[in-house]
């Protein structure tokens, strides 16, 4: 049988617009991955690995207008928004390099022997080595920051790993020529360019989570889709580690002093942030507590103007507009729901931005509603409308893992007084990550940030995104009692790297 061709789809019209490649067979996979198995060693100096990265940003900033054009074509996202993108991309490898540069990610940890502890301690040396070829599985919203060039990508080569791709169907044209461009900053430093691989097609997606010679995976998407994959790398003879980021419904609490306070504020800074980028968003807001009465009434208002000023847009394909226009259906026609502003349709290849309301009892207890604590991708968002503390509680203890949680407080309760530290301390063991008087969306790539959380936010308890995100693709070895000869260059006494570490208990920068 032929391989399925790969089209690139404009979302605008549905119609296809090129041939780009062919689905990647059982064999060709097994190929790409040995290619990429090949090209290890090539990333073994972090000086060489550090300058690729930098030449991989330099490459991709260079030939922005022509990504661009290319990404919009195929995701209808926007030139000034895909330009940003492309922007934190470039800053993101380059960041990494700096990692590498830097060695701290190593964590090198050295033990003389010491007779006299109990039990007795001897010559021990410990240090983090990469775990080999990694899949990434590309996000169908982000074509630049969590695709080919991605943070996926970029930490697992500045961990010394190379990479194969499964490209999202969304992006193909793009995928291709960010692989090329990579490709080319790989050649400019004698890397092969098997270092990263990309493969199209579902099956191949399967294909290569299953093939012993990949180490470990990284997948943005559904819950569905992550799940299966999931799975499939726990199901394997020989499991490997699977960071999925699948899900995320990233609620929010406005207290009734901070509606009281500031409520126009609060609901035109909610709409900004549900309808950015469509909805598309992973940390979208898609639950909001409001409380009853005047405060919360007015928070309804402002909300209601903001949305109903917000122009329909395009989703990322008509599958994602169809679920989205049944998904918001649905929920709209649960008792008690309201819609103050109607999300669904917009035209044929368009949707509309709305919200919804409901009763937080209605949630407090399974039923019917439990489909509006399920994520709903696109312009849309849920407001809980709460009658006492108590009934916002018994809702958030419903909830599964987020990938952020956001309280908005008022004045006095920002500076301690009242219930704010409280319902931070609720948030909490909901999210990777719990703003105050802020909102989710803009993910910043800082030392810092942690972006996942709780499954099924994500199926591991590391971040994709910033410096540390370099530790998944990573495992400790220790060498015990190893003559000096035999040792590695990052373990050795006279620290010929000159890599910050810990020596006998101490601290060395």
């Amino acid at each position: 049988m032929a391989a399925a061709p790969v089209w690139s789809v404009d979302p605008r019209t549905g119609k296809q617009r090129e041939q780009v490649a062919v689905e990647a067979t059982a064999q060709e996979v097994d190929q790409t991955v040995r290619a990429a198995l090949a090209a290890k060693d090539a990333l073994a100096d972090r000086t060489v690995r550090a300058a690729f990265l930098r030449t991989a940003a330099e490459l991709l900033d260079g030939a922005k207008d022509q990504l661009v054009e290319a990404a919009d074509a195929e995701t209808a996202l926007g030139p000034v928004r895909l330009t940003g993108e492309l922007a934190r991309t470039c800053y993101q490898l380059r960041a990494f390099a700096g990692v590498v540069d830097e060695g701290e990610f190593l964590g090198v940890v050295i033990d003389h022997p010491d007779g006299s502890a109990t039990p007795p301690i001897p010559d021990l040396r410990r240090y983090k080595i990469p775990l080999g070829v990694v899949a990434v599985y590309s996000a169908s919203n982000f074509p630049f920051a969590f695709s080919v060039p991605g943070g996926d990508t970029a930490s697992a080569l500045a961990a010394g790993c190379p990479v194969v791709v499964k490209a999202h169907p969304d992006h193909p044209a793009t995928s291709e020529l960010v692989a090329a461009l990579i490709r080319a900053a790989a050649d400019r430093h004698g890397i092969p360019d098997g270092v990263l691989g990309l493969v199209h097609g579902f099956e191949a997606g399967v294909e290569l989570v299953r093939h012993p010679l990949v180490s470990g995976a990284g997948f943005t998407g559904s819950i569905r889709g992550g799940r299966a994959l999931f799975d499939a790398a726990a199901a394997r003879p020989v499991p490997i580690p699977f960071h999925g980021e699948l899900g995320s419904l990233n609620p929010v609490v406005v207290t009734e002093a901070a509606a009281a306070e500031r409520a126009e504020e609060i609901g035109a800074g909610l709409a900004g942030s549900m309808t950015l980028g469509v909805g598309q968003f992973c940390v979208k807001p898609g639950l909001v507590f409001a409380p009853s009465g005047a405060g919360g009434d007015r928070f309804i208002k402002s909300l209601t103007e903001a949305v109903s000023d917000t122009e329909a847009g395009v989703l990322l394909d008509h599958r994602m507009r169809d679920n989205f226009v049944a998904g918001v259906r649905e929920r709209g026609g649960l008792p008690d729901v309201d819609a103050p502003v109607t999300p669904g349709a917009g035209s044929e290849h368009m949707v509309s931005a709305g919200f919804l309301t409901v009763p937080a009892a209605r949630l407090a207890s399974e039923g019917e509603h439990d489909l509006l604590l399920e994520e709903c991708f696109g312009p849309v968002t849920v407001v809980a409308r709460y009658e006492d503390d108590a009934e916002i509680t018994a809702v958030l203890s419903r909830l599964p893992g987020n990938l952020t949680a956001t309280v908005q407080l008022s004045a006095r309760e920002a500076a301690g007084e009242g219930r704010g530290a409280a319902l931070l301390a609720e948030l909490t063991p909901l999210a990777g990550r719990v703003l105050v008087d802020g909102w989710p969306t803009g993910v910043a790539v800082a030392p810092a940030q942690h972006h996942g959380g709780p499954y099924p936010a994500t199926t591991s308890t590391s971040t994709s995104v910033g410096g540390t995100a370099i530790e998944r693709w990573l495992r400790p070895v220790a060498y015990q009692n190893t003559p000096e000869a035999l040792l590695p260059p990052e373990l050795r006494d006279n620290n010929p790297l000159g890599l910050p570490r810990r020596y006998d208990g101490r601290l060395e920068h």
